[in-house]
């Protein structure tokens, strides 16, 4: 607390005991011979007197006598709207304070009360923040409408370095921070107002070299220092990164981490938006990049074509009903949890997870355990081996929907498959099922959104995902189940299932062919391969009736040789 006034309105230092004179005495008739000390005893000059403190009614007489002094002295002291002196609860020095024009006032005993922060429009005293120092609220004297922010009218604009914070005390504990030679502002509508505050003062922000922006390590005010960031002009923009256990500038103040700030402050990078990087400083990563390891297909014509498959990618398959799609999902499943240690997740929305463990089995066994009559040619001995060899060592994971499908429900899942279970791999049959649990009208719309989500979990967890997806009719006398040719424009609903896939692998068949080996054919066509860049068709595959399996072979429409099929 700073030093008190005596009757004669001189001051007096704190460390002098008595700090009233001349009063009136309880004992004796004096009216003016007793003096009261700093702890509330007294001594009476007329009667010789002493009130030890606490002894009894006439003590408490000399606290209020005390008491009285101190409110006096308050009163005299927040005279005028407070007092230039040092923001003892933020250990900002009185300088700074009364360069900035904060001043302070105290309660009745003698306790700092509140903060008065000036607000400016064109350099004129407009109103003032009030800032309540015990329970840290805040409140104006007049509405702050079309102020300037806080500290603007001490510094000129066109300076070299400006540096804005989210708060008027971290303002001024950056300036001091910094050696009380950078200009140093704060929004004044904390992070939530930020961009407005900005906004309405782009012009003098702007006129600045740097702009460095410093706002609390929170949350909030990152995203408010991003969003300041991108309303200035490219390359002005710094963001600075405050060290760890340090939530603001007056925080390093007061714990005086001088030159860790001062660091922080020269190292702040500039603002790039989310997804701009600068090439120069990614050389290490370039040359250390982590290698993507690729699984081949079961069939040599799409690993000519693709180079196999890899996590990371987003692979669609699609093709007419009744193509083949579910036939070739089941080779791929049974195919990845054979042939890799990776866990494999497993969406199907059209059928009970029961059916999708037959189709995996079924290709362990070249059977169609499917079919009841097929199934029970096995003992039950035999299942329970291939189901041990198949499933054993918790590698498959199926979503079992149980006929409910709510969109945000199996994202929740698809995210447990890959995060929760572990699963490198996934696949999901079908996108249509899915933007019918969307249940939004515009198809297309909900094609899109789902798109972007499942392409934003790739990227985020970089699992692999295969997802089905079915095509839509085309005009004129041939359809897909005729065997005409699939485009990219055959993706039915939107562009994006092409345009975020990585790659799109097409089913074509001629299922209605008067020749039966044609019939059960199916071409496979590669209409995107962002890895490779290799498009057209890849391969042909074979159905067996008795065994449920797909073989490739030879065709001579595209000269595919199989001297090195992959044997099952």
């Amino acid at each position: 607390m700073p030093s008190f006034f005596n009757f004669k309105g001189q001051t007096m230092e704190t460390n002098l005991q008595f700090i009233k004179y001349h009063q009136p005495c309880p004992s004796c008739e004096s009216s003016d011979a007793l003096s009261i000390n700093k702890d509330g005893s007294a001594k009476c000059f007329s009667c010789d007197e002493f009130f030890p403190k606490g002894v009894d009614n006439r003590t408490a007489t000399a606290e209020k006598l005390v008491e009285t002094t101190i409110k006096d002295t308050v009163r005299e002291l927040n005279a005028h709207g407070g007092v230039f002196a040092k923001l003892s609860d933020r250990n900002i020095s009185k300088e700074t304070a009364e360069k900035y024009g904060v001043k302070v006032v105290y309660d009745n005993s003698g306790q700092l009360a509140q903060h008065i922060y000036p607000l400016y429009i064109n350099n004129e005293l407009t109103s003032n923040k009030i800032r309540y120092v015990r329970d840290k609220k805040f409140s104006y004297d007049v509405s702050p409408n079309g102020v300037g922010l806080f500290g603007q009218q001490l510094f000129k604009e066109g300076g070299k370095y400006l540096t804005i914070v989210e708060g008027e005390c971290d303002a001024m504990a950056a300036y001091e921070l910094l050696g009380s030679k950078w200009a140093v502002v704060s929004i004044i509508r904390g992070a939530a107002g930020a961009v407005k505050d900005i906004k309405e003062n782009l012009e003098y922000v702007e006129s600045f070299d740097n702009v460095v922006i410093c706002f609390d390590k929170d949350k909030q005010g990152q995203e408010a220092a991003k969003k300041v960031a991108t309303i200035l002009k490219p390359g002005k923009a710094k963001i600075v990164t405050l060290p760890n256990g340090f939530k603001d500038a007056n925080d390093m103040l007061i714990k005086g981490q001088y030159k860790e700030f001062t660091t922080a402050w020269w190292d702040a990078k500039v603002y790039t938006p989310s997804g701009i990087i600068r090439v120069s400083e990614k050389q290490q990563a370039f040359l250390n990049r982590e290698k993507k390891e690729s699984v081949p297909y079961p069939w040599k014509g799409l690993n000519d074509k693709l180079y196999g498959m890899r996590q990371g990618e987003l692979v669609t398959l699609t093709g007419g009903t009744g193509l083949g799609k579910s036939s070739i999902t089941r080779e791929l499943e049974h195919w990845l949890v054979k042939n890799t240690d990776d866990n494999v997740g497993i969406i199907a929305l059209e059928e009970d997870w029961r059916r999708t463990v037959d189709g995996i089995l079924s290709i362990e066994a070249n059977a169609r355990l499917y079919i009841d009559s097929e199934r029970e040619k096995f003992s039950e001995d035999t299942l329970i081996d291939m189901f041990q060899k198949v499933f054993a060592g918790d590698k498959v994971f199926i979503h079992a929907h149980f006929g409910t499908n709510e969109i945000d429900d199996i994202f929740a899942k698809l995210r447990y498959l890959i995060v929760g279970c572990d699963c490198k791999w996934v696949v999901v049959d079908h996108l249509h099922m899915l933007v019918s649990a969307l249940a939004e009208g515009d198809e297309r719309r909900a094609i899109d959104n789902i798109m972007t989500r499942l392409r934003s979990l790739v990227e985020e967890t970089g699992a692999g995902l295969i997802l089905v997806s079915h095509l839509r009719r085309v005009d004129g006398n041939k359809g897909h189940e005729n065997g005409i040719e699939v485009s990219l424009s055959h993706l039915r609903g939107s562009n994006s299932i092409g345009q975020l896939s990585d790659c799109v692998i097409a089913l074509e068949r001629n299922q209605q062919s008067d020749n039966p080996d044609e019939a059960r054919t199916t071409r496979l066509r590669i209409l995107k391969s962002r890895y490779t860049g290799d498009v057209g068709m890849a391969t042909a595959l074979m159905y067996d009736k008795q065994t449920g399996r797909l073989s490739e072979h030879f065709d001579t429409e595209f000269n595919h040789v199989d001297d090195d099929v992959i044997a099952f």
